[in-house]
């Protein structure tokens, strides 16, 4: 039997081994068995350290993408979820952990601008706290994680029914 194509890639940022930043590689190691088989059938998840044009450049016309990260400049361990374009226009002065070589509007400008638009697809994340070297994370964050969870299955269930306009049909 063969797998049809993924639709949704997964791209999952952060380091396990720099506090608050790990928080979307436990979530997701959480949520995965949890999913429907079906949902993970049609799912490419991708560990990012850090996120690169190329992760966004190489997927296919057909596939959305949602890119879990850890972020500053909201309250640690509160969630927040984004349009990709919203996310490349900086909304609500979001700014991911994970972005280190480019920031995250000239990733998303770069990669608007050789695909001719951004995929369909949402950014999920969660306010950190700390960044440290070592395993722990914060206590905000580990009470935020199941928020984090659930908006990442919301994020890739809205991502596998884009509208017209190329954007998710997100949850309100």
């Amino acid at each position: 039997m063969t797998l049809p194509p993924p639709t949704v890639r997964l791209i999952v940022c952060g380091a396990s081994d720099r506090g608050d930043d790990g928080a979307p590689l436990t979530a997701v190691a959480r949520l995965l068995p949890v999913l429907e088989p079906e949902v993970r059938e049609r799912l490419e998840v991708r560990r990012c350290p850090q996120l690169d044009v190329a992760d966004i450049l190489d997927l296919s016309a057909d596939e959305a993408c949602v890119i879990v990260d850890a972020v500053v400049g909201v309250e640690p361990g509160s969630v927040v979820t984004l349009t990709l374009p919203e996310l490349a226009a900086h909304a609500q002065g979001v700014t991911p952990r994970s972005s280190h070589a480019l920031p995250i509007d000239q990733v998303l400008g770069i990669a608007e601008a050789i695909r001719g638009g951004l995929p369909p697809g949402a950014f999920v994340g969660i306010g950190g706290l700390w960044f440290g070297f070592g395993p722990v994370q914060s206590r905000a964050v580990r009470a935020g994680l199941a928020a984090l969870q659930s908006a990442i299955a919301a994020a890739i269930s809205g991502a596998e029914r884009p509208v017209p306009s190329g954007h998710p049909s997100l949850p309100g």
